[in-house]
Formats: C-alpha cells, sequence, structure tokens
C-alpha cells in the first residue's frame, strides 16, 4: 500500500467514527464518510432504503421512488454528496417526487421542475427518494392523515411524532436518513423536532426561497428548511440554501455577534408540565454560566403577540383552504376538518382578513419592541410530552377545537411564524418516561445563526442521545 493509500484509509477510519467511537450520525459525517471513500452514495442510499423497509411499520414515508428512477450519482465536490434525505409531502416541490400534502384529493402526480429550494438541495449533493408522511394540508400537530400512512412516534409507537413534518421528524429520529426537508407555518418543523427529540429550525422570514411553485408561503407565514439530528448539520446546511431567495420577501440582514447576549428567560407560562420547566431552567442556567445575561420575562408580555398571531393563522390558512375550492380542489374527497376550514374562509369577508393582517403588522412591531431589551427569548416548546396517537382527530367538523388543541400543546408556535422571527428547539433532557424535554428559543429576524450558536452551546451538555443511530448503525 502506498502511503497515498494509507493516508486515505486511515482518513476514511477516522471519517466512519464520531466522537465517541460510533459509526456517523449525522448528516455531515456520514458526507465525510462519503467523501473519504468509507463508503460510497449508493451503498449510503442502500441502507438508507434497508432501514425505510425496516421502520415501515412507523408510517414515517407516504411514497417512495424506485430504485431505478433515482439519479445515478450526485455532484462530486459537493457538501453533501451522496447523502441521502426525504422530502415533506407539503411544501416547494421536487421534481419526480409527488406531492399530495396528506390528502386523497389530490392525484399525486410529480412535480416537472424543482423549486428553487430544490434545487439548492440537490446543488449540495442530497439525493431525496421518498416523501415523508403529513397530516391533510398540514392542519394538525400530529400527522394521521386519513389518506394514510399514520405515522407513529420511533420513540414511543404508541405516541404521536407531531405535525405536519411529523414524518420527516420520525425518520430522522429513527435514523432512516440523517435529515429531511421540513415546513413550518404553525410549528410545523419544531413540533415534531420536539416531539422527537431533534433539532428544528424554522428560519427567518425571506432567508430561505420560497418559489416558484410555493406562492408567498402563505402570506409569509410558512418556512422551509430541514429537521436534523444535530445542530452542526443545521450549521452546515444553511449556508447552502439561504440567501438571494429572489423573494417574494427581502433577505434579511444577519444579526451582528454577540458574546453576551440577554436571555429573556420566559419561565411562568401556565400548563407546562414541571419536567419541561425544569428543563427550562437547566437551558437558563447553562447561559447563565457562560455568561449570558438572565433577563426574566413575564409571559404575560406575550399574550396580545400570541393573541394576534393565533387569528392571522386561522383566518390565513382557512382563506387559502377557501382559494384552493375555488381553483378546482374537490373537498368532497377532503377529510371534514379541511372541509370546515375552507368553508371558514369562504365566509370570511375581506376586511376581517385584513384587519387580522394589520394586526400581524403590529404583533411584529411588538415583539421587536421586546427585543429593545433582550436579545434572544427562552421558552417552552411543548406544554406536555406528544400525546398518545388520535389526540388531534381531523373527522370532525370544529376548527376552533383543533385550534384551540394546537395552542395548548405548543404555545409559542405560532408566533414566530406570523411575526417572520426565526425560532430554534431542540432536546435538553429526558423525562422519566426517557422522552426528550425540548426548548425553544426565538431572536430576531436575521438572528438564526445566533440562535443556532446557543443551541451549540446547550447540545455540548450531552444531555440527549438518540435512541437510534442512523441505519441501524449498519456501515
Amino acid at each position: 500500500m502506498t502511503n497515498k493509500d494509507m493516508s486515505r484509509a486511515t482518513t476514511a477510519r477516522d471519517a466512519m467514527t464520531a466522537c465517541d467511537g460510533s459509526a456517523p450520525d449525522d448528516a455531515t459525517a456520514l458526507a465525510a464518510a462519503i467523501s473519504a471513500g468509507a463508503l460510497s452514495g449508493e451503498h449510503a442510499m442502500k441502507l438508507a432504503r434497508a432501514s425505510a423497509a425496516q421502520f415501515d411499520d412507523l408510517g414515517t414515508i407516504c411514497w417512495l421512488g424506485s430504485e431505478a428512477a433515482l439519479p445515478e450519482g450526485s455532484l462530486q465536490n459537493a457538501p453533501f454528496s451522496g447523502v441521502p434525505m426525504l422530502v415533506k409531502d407539503l411544501g416547494g416541490p421536487f421534481s419526480g417526487i409527488p406531492m399530495r400534502a396528506g390528502s386523497a384529493a389530490l392525484g399525486g402526480s410529480s412535480a416537472d421542475a424543482d423549486s428553487d429550494l430544490a434545487v439548492r438541495f440537490r446543488a449540495a449533493g442530497f439525493r431525496p427518494f421518498g416523501a415523508t408522511t403529513v397530516p391533510e394540508f398540514g392542519l394538525s400537530l400530529s400527522s394521521e392523515p386519513a389518506a394514510g400512512p399514520l405515522c407513529r412516534n420511533p420513540l414511543d409507537r404508541t405516541l404521536s411524532a407531531g405535525g405536519s413534518s411529523g414524518g420527516s421528524a420520525a425518520a430522522v429520529a429513527a435514523g432512516i436518513v440523517p435529515l429531511a426537508h421540513a415546513t413550518d407555518a404553525g410549528g410545523s418543523i419544531r413540533v415534531p423536532a420536539a416531539a422527537c427529540g431533534l433539532v428544528g429550525l424554522k428560519p427567518s422570514r425571506g432567508a430561505v426561497p420560497g418559489g416558484p411553485e410555493f406562492g408567498n408561503h402563505l402570506g409569509g407565514i410558512a418556512s422551509e428548511f430541514a429537521i436534523t439530528r444535530s445542530i452542526g448539520d443545521a450549521r452546515a446546511l444553511w449556508p447552502l440554501v439561504t440567501g438571494t431567495a429572489r423573494g417574494p420577501f427581502p433577505d434579511p440582514a444577519p444579526l451582528p455577534d454577540q458574546h453576551r447576549l440577554r436571555i429573556g428567560y420566559v419561565s411562568d407560562t401556565p400548563g407546562i408540565a414541571p419536567a419541561r420547566a425544569a428543563a427550562l431552567e437547566d437551558a437558563a442556567k447553562v447561559f447563565a454560566d457562560a455568561g449570558h445575561l438572565l433577563c426574566p420575562l413575564p409571559a404575560q408580555r406575550l399574550d396580545d403577540i400570541r393573541r394576534i398571531s393565533a387569528q392571522a393563522f386561522d383566518r390565513i390558512i382557512s382563506t387559502n383552504l377557501a382559494l384552493s375550492a375555488e381553483n378546482g380542489l374537490d373537498l368532497s374527497r377532503c377529510e371534514p376538518l379541511t372541509q370546515a376550514f375552507a368553508l371558514r374562509g369562504s365566509r370570511l369577508n375581506a376586511t376581517a382578513l385584513w384587519s387580522s393582517l394589520e394586526a400581524a403588522v403590529r404583533a411584529s412591531h411588538a415583539l421587536w419592541q421586546l427585543f429593545d431589551d433582550v436579545d434572544v427569548l427562552l421558552l417552552p416548546m411543548l406544554s406536555h410530552a406528544p400525546p398518545p396517537l388520535g389526540s388531534f382527530p381531523t373527522d370532525h367538523s370544529d376548527p376552533e377545537l383543533q385550534l384551540a388543541r394546537m395552542e395548548q400543546f405548543a404555545p409559542y408556535a405560532v408566533l414566530a411564524n406570523v411575526t417572520g422571527a426565526p425560532a430554534l428547539t431542540l432536546p435538553f433532557g429526558t423525562d422519566d418516561a426517557g422522552l426528550p424535554l425540548p426548548v425553544q428559543m426565538i431572536a430576531p429576524l436575521g438572528g438564526d445563526l445566533r440562535l443556532l450558536g446557543l443551541g451549540a452551546t446547550l447540545e455540548q451538555h450531552n444531555r440527549w442521545q438518540h435512541p437510534f443511530s442512523l441505519f441501524g448503525g449498519a456501515f
């Protein structure tokens, strides 16, 4: 063996070994292993498909592409060359992958062209090969569409994996793929990430491209990114898919680096389970020990922003479904809850919609005023553990009941969507049942990297370990 071959072999062995001596367990480590020649992209895809078959009963994947239909390879010099990924069944299209939004009413025909974001994922070297389960049109915080499949939480199969990116989260948590595409219009990245012990970043409005076929992302409340197994993956992905988004919103200017941040610590939210409140307190102590300044913030200061955001979310999604019906969506083939939201939207007059949009602008300004006093908010992500399957039924016609259930489960989810602020969740501990204890942080527009930096500070404490290795550790 030549010195060059020996060096390459050593690099490959190093790439196949994570810091704890195990096989690669996130996308960054897998990409390094592929680059070093420890395994090929084709072998990584075979491992991902084998894992998908092994966990078929989880219901994470609603559509799987045939192996013959996949591109033979990916860009050799791309950062994530050969890394397999899955695509959420709701969002900007990926060519060749049908988008059904979890509904039997949509035919599931494949898009002819990639969205701008899909182009960037492929240019980064990722190889999408399937679509992940969502609730019909994203109208639930659990991914249990009547059209199937029912998505289970791999940490406890009797529990919800969250929604609407539940299939993406469950697939990443089970180790089928190291990361998956996801979207967030009302907590849909963060809630399932929190339920499954993962990292979920909802980007700043305008940071990630939303076109050309995904329109204006529901008036600006929806964002696309990914659910990941590590902060490092989110950080590595960020520069590859953000910037020069080409509208409909301007790119947010990144916030400057600050070594000492004022952390607005919201500790008195009603209805939060004690273990989750304790995890939040532990995270606050870590930040204080790291030199940041804790600024206790009464939950009441966010009440008006939460109320306005909830109303705007309701009216935007209702109107969007009413428009879809006008444009040919066959509501008779939709679930009762979808029909009820569409009817709600059709009955909403223009002045009521406009008033909620005007109020949303005021809520955004109110959040900016709050950020005059603090640099980042630290608050709960979920009020309690992921609920049993069936806790968010969609076989009824009561939108207000559904919205109330969602608000109770994830009280600070929607306000980030309506105001456009970036928000991050990650696990910071486990409860008595071994389930993750997530925390959430929200920053001003452009503060995405600030959030990821704080997330890395928490992640270094190793309060959470993934129960499932990537590809089951089969390398």
